[in-house]
This record gives C-alpha cells, sequence and structure tokens, in this order.
C-alpha cells in the first residue's frame, strides 16, 4: 500500500517533530538529573553541617544523662535491696526458722507429749473451758492476713531472687563508647 507523496510528507513532518520531541526529553532528563545530583551533594552538607551536630548535641545533652541516671538508679535499688535482705529479712527468717525448730524439738519431749495427750482427753477445749484462752470469732479478716502474708512472703523471696541471681551481663557500661566517625 503506497501513500501519498502530501501523506509522506505529513508522516516524515511528524516524525521529525518526534524525534525533536525526543531530543528534548533527553535534554530535560539530563537536566533533571543533574539538578538531583545537586539537591543531593547540598542535602549531604546541610545534613552535616546541622542535622548531625543536633542530634549528636540532643543526645549529649538529653539521653546519655537520663540513661545513666536509669543505670545509676538501678544499681543503687540493687544494692538497697541487696542490704535490706542482708540485714533485715535473713536475719528475721532465720530466727523464724530457729523458733520453728526448737517447738519442733519440744513437741518431741515425752513429757510434752504425755501433756498433750491428757489435755486431748478432756476435748479440743481444753484452754476455753478452763477459762484460760477466750475464743476468737472467726472471720474473713484472719483469711485476708494469712493470704496478705503468703504474698508478701513470695514477693520477698523473688526480690531475694532477683538480688542474688547472676546477671552481671545485663547491665550497661557506665563508660561511653566512642562509636562516633568524623
Amino acid at each position: 500500500m503506497a501513500l501519498s507523496r502530501k501523506r509522506q510528507k505529513e508522516l516524515n513532518r511528524l516524525k521529525g517533530q518526534a524525534e525533536d520531541l525526543w531530543e528534548d526529553q533527553k535534554e530535560l532528563l539530563d537536566h533533571a538529573a543533574k539538578v538531583v545530583r545537586e539537591a543531593s551533594r547540598q542535602a549531604a552538607h546541610y545534613t552535616r553541617e546541622e542535622v548531625a551536630p543536633r542530634v549528636r548535641e540532643t543526645y549529649e545533652d538529653r539521653v546519655r544523662p537520663a540513661v545513666a541516671s536509669g543505670v545509676a538508679g538501678a544499681r543503687s535499688a540493687a544494692q538497697t535491696t541487696r542490704d535490706r535482705l542482708v540485714d533485715d529479712v535473713l536475719p528475721a527468717m532465720s530466727s523464724a526458722l530457729g523458733t520453728a525448730l526448737a517447738a519442733i524439738e519440744v513437741a518431741k519431749n515425752k513429757q510434752v507429749r504425755e501433756a498433750i495427750s491428757r489435755a486431748t482427753k478432756f476435748g479440743t477445749d481444753v484452754g476455753t473451758q478452763v477459762g484460760l484462752i477466750k475464743p476468737k470469732p472467726a472471720g474473713p479478716g484472719r483469711y485476708i492476713l494469712i493470704g496478705i502474708g503468703v504474698v508478701a512472703a513470695a514477693a520477698v523471696a523473688y526480690a531475694a531472687w532477683q538480688t542474688l541471681r547472676a546477671d552481671d551481663d545485663l547491665w550497661v557500661e557506665d563508660e561511653p563508647s566512642d562509636t562516633t566517625a568524623g
């Protein structure tokens, strides 16, 4: 199928315009790439000269002191807990344990067992029948106090375990490591 001369000229003119447009687009893209490179270079300079010092200053002024005081506070709390445990809790626990062991030894005594068996012959309420012991009314307060005591003992045991376990690798170093490269 042959085209007329007029159509051939129009197609050639259109082809030339398309090639000119393509050349203009290539120049535009080349110019845009140069602008983007220059903008990137300027952004790098701005970051290096303005942003990085501000970030470093904020870190030095706000973050590092907060972390240091948090670590110091944690160490102080751990030392205080350890001191309280050694000075207050362990002596009280050993005293209670010694009292319990002494009571067990007394209960093993033959004369004490005989006295208890004679008292049980009269019934379980010997002290109340004679009038030596006044019965306490049973209420929920007794059980609440027992529950609080059990929870407190569990909390003390957990605190002692947390304090005495080997966790040297969990602490953050005191000395700052110099990781800034300039």
